[in-house]
């Protein structure tokens, strides 16, 4: 039991450990942070950059993409207490972007005001901090359901799910509120035109008239802190699961609850690797690695999972809840 407890005291620590990282970046601010503020009436949002011709298909695969994450999010079962949270924060994410995109792509409407501009930034960064949080409460579920069968009941009550719900809603809104005050506060009075298809931080701050390093630094330090630990603890649960599914006596059942990890493993995989490795490149490679590819990865972590995710974690979890002891719900 000491894996359930120690899993459980890591997402419970989110508050007291980020409320630490918003002193941290309280230090890392400048001067230039107390000047007064110009700011511009509206951005205008590019779309993607060198793929102006294929912007109609965009526009279209996009439509079909938002429309099958809303079906899917809108028909989770309420029993799945982490799906129907992961369902509502894919909805976010996807109404926070695609409408914008759809409207760029389809009709070349491009400008968005500056306070929508933020807010859109704020949701986005804000759901996907949220999202790979519940990915990492997820796969703690599997593990004890698959591991603790017996104690499933006893160890994840709706209560404790609702309060790791909470506590990693908290930790989004701790981290985000710095950078966002940090990135709308800086000066801009140069070009208004964002190379990207979202107010995506990096792009948004690289047109500020002032020094942005602290934002993109507290940026980068608290994503990489987030996702990093966030998947050291789900790569521990996974293996844990497949520890113990190597010892069912059925290989019925060996193969579909790897079938059912494998799957979710895939997802996140969709999830992780667009999202950091967009990050990284816009720090070290951005250079070498084309405009329009790096604006692809950014819009793939914000688009494939809300639309892959009710597909894959709801009717995977059903199968592998048809492996566990009766009474238990995943």
């Amino acid at each position: 039991m000491c894996e359930v407890q120690f899993l459980q005291d890591y997402i419970f620590s989110y508050p007291t450990f980020y409320i630490n990282m918003k002193a941290f970046s309280s230090v890392m601010l400048g001067p230039h942070y107390n000047h007064t503020v110009e700011t511009p009436a509206t951005f205008f949002l590019v779309g993607i950059p060198g793929l102006q011709s294929s912007h109609l298909w965009l526009a279209v695969s996009l439509s079909a993409m938002y429309t099958t994450a809303l079906v899917g999010n809108s028909i989770i079962m309420p029993m799945f207490c982490f799906l129907c949270v992961l369902a509502a924060v894919d909805i976010v994410m996807a109404s926070s972007v695609v409408p914008k995109m759809v409207s760029i792509f389809f009709s070349g409407h491009s400008s968005i005001s500056f306070r929508a501009c933020f807010t859109q930034m704020y949701f986005v960064h804000a759901a996907t901090a949220v999202e790979t949080g519940l990915l990492l409460a997820m796969a703690f579920d599997h593990y004890v359901a698959i591991c603790k069968p017996l104690h499933y009941k006893n160890i994840l009550t709706p209560r404790v799910m609702l309060r790791m719900s909470v506590t990693i809603t908290i930790r989004a809104v701790i981290f985000m509120t710095p950078l966002s005050w940090m990135i709308s506060h800086l000066p801009f009075c140069g070009s208004h035109v964002v190379p990207h298809s979202d107010c995506e931080h990096m792009a948004v701050a690289k047109l500020a008239c002032a020094d942005s390093m602290p934002s993109c630094l507290y940026s980068l330090i608290g994503s990489s802190i987030i996702v990093g630990s966030d998947v050291v603890f789900i790569a521990a649960s996974y293996t844990l699961v497949l520890r113990a599914v190597f010892g069912l006596s059925s290989k019925n059942a060996q193969w579909k609850a790897l079938s059912t990890c494998g799957s979710h493993v895939g997802v996140m995989a969709l999830y992780y690797l667009p999202g950091m490795v967009s990050v990284y490149i816009s720090w070290l490679g951005q250079d070498s690695v084309p405009l329009h590819t790096q604006v692809l990865l950014a819009d793939l972590y914000l688009v494939i999972p809300p639309t892959l995710n009710p597909i894959i974690y709801g009717l995977r979890t059903k199968q592998m809840r048809k492996l566990l002891p009766v009474g238990t719900h995943l």
